[in-house]
């Protein structure tokens, strides 16, 4: 198979600053504008496959994760594990790559900066807060993070915190997993919605996703999801909240990670072709529209199908779209003008 030349890619999610904080606290620019050795993304690889902009995740790891991934005891991370200040570390990381190579990347705050990047060649990097459990109830540090660029937040990972709970369950199962959102959840999104912040519903359960549909008056985003009746995950969007995101004009990026794909909800990345990912992208675009429907890769946090590999496959999962039918105008959308547009929406005073 003949790769064609990238296409420029907006994607809406990756766990690159997780990677960088976790094994290059020291030097993560260097890492990232060299090669980082494993995991998905990094500039060269970036600039390979198209790659130009995003939406890059500051995310707390669970403790048993950390100790895991950086060889320490739990007792050893607890040591020094504080919520709010790996989120001030991670978003550090992102100040450092713009500070290392500015002609390389920018921290975006607006669609006139994405654009921007794109005339430059320079990487758009848009912060967002995956888990808004280093937050206090009374938001006292949310316009500091706005102020540090942070334009987009999904309230919930896996884990309760002061705004509610977010998805949990076993494959097979059901989003339907805990109650919707706390008094301090719904004064989440009320904030969002005053300071044109985006809210991710990716990690809602489905009580707090429909409070949230109830609540916000900005179209509902989905970063990173997929199709619950292709793959049962709990994580996945039901055909009523498909439904209740093409209505409010809203939008999903959808993941690249194997158990999101597959039907029998397996992390199996050998085994799983690109196919996987044109039959979720299909199957939304009848439910939403060729206008609302992107990529949110997962980079970093996902196993990816073997096939794709890393970012540097975008070309190869964009002609395996091709060659299922997807012209060029849909293409684009996909690639680039959905997100441009919705995150317009969205951040729109």
């Amino acid at each position: 198979m003949t790769t064609p030349a990238p296409h420029a890619v907006f994607d809406g999610h990756n766990d690159l600053l997780l990677k960088l904080w976790l094994d290059h606290p020291d030097d993560p620019a260097g890492a990232f504008y060299h090669q980082v050795a494993g995991g998905h993304l990094d500039f060269p690889r970036m600039r390979r496959g198209g790659f130009a902009g995003g939406l890059f995740a500051v995310f707390i790891p669970p403790v048993a994760y950390v100790a895991q991934q950086r060889g320490q005891s739990e007792a050893q991370v607890q040591d020094y594990f504080d919520p709010l200040t790996i989120v001030e570390q991670q978003i550090a990381i992102m100040h450092q790559l713009e500070q290392a190579a500015p002609e390389r990347l920018r921290i975006c705050r607006t669609v006139d900066d994405i654009r921007q990047c794109r005339a430059d060649g320079r990487i758009a990097a848009v912060l967002h807060i995956e888990g808004a459990g280093a937050l206090d109830a009374d938001l006292s540090q949310l316009d500091h993070f706005y102020q540090l660029g942070v334009r987009s937040i999904g309230p919930f990972w896996n884990v309760p915190n002061a705004f509610g709970e977010g998805i949990r369950g076993a494959f097979p199962g059901s989003p339907d997993s805990g109650p919707g959102l706390t008094a301090a959840g719904k004064a989440l999104i009320a904030a969002c919605n005053r300071r044109r912040i985006m809210i991710d519903v990716s990690h809602m359960n489905e009580k707090a996703f429909w409070d949230t549909a109830a609540l916000s008056n900005a179209p509902l985003v989905a970063t990173h999801s997929n199709a619950h009746a292709l793959c049962p995950q709990p994580r996945n969007l039901t055909d009523a909240q498909l439904e209740a995101i093409a209505h409010s004009g809203g939008m999903v990026g959808v993941n690249f990670g194997t158990a999101f794909l597959r039907a029998d909800g397996k992390r199996d990345s050998a085994n799983t072709d690109l196919t996987e990912i044109v039959k979720h992208i299909e199957f939304l675009i009848a439910k939403l529209g060729e206008d609302h429907v992107g990529f949110g890769s997962d980079f970093d946090g996902v196993n990816v199908p073997q096939p794709l590999g890393d970012v540097s496959g975008l070309p190869t999962l964009i002609q395996t779209l091709s060659l299922a039918g997807f012209d060029q105008p849909l293409l684009d959308k996909l690639c680039w003008g959905n997100w441009i547009k919705t995150l317009d929406v969205n951040w729109r005073a």
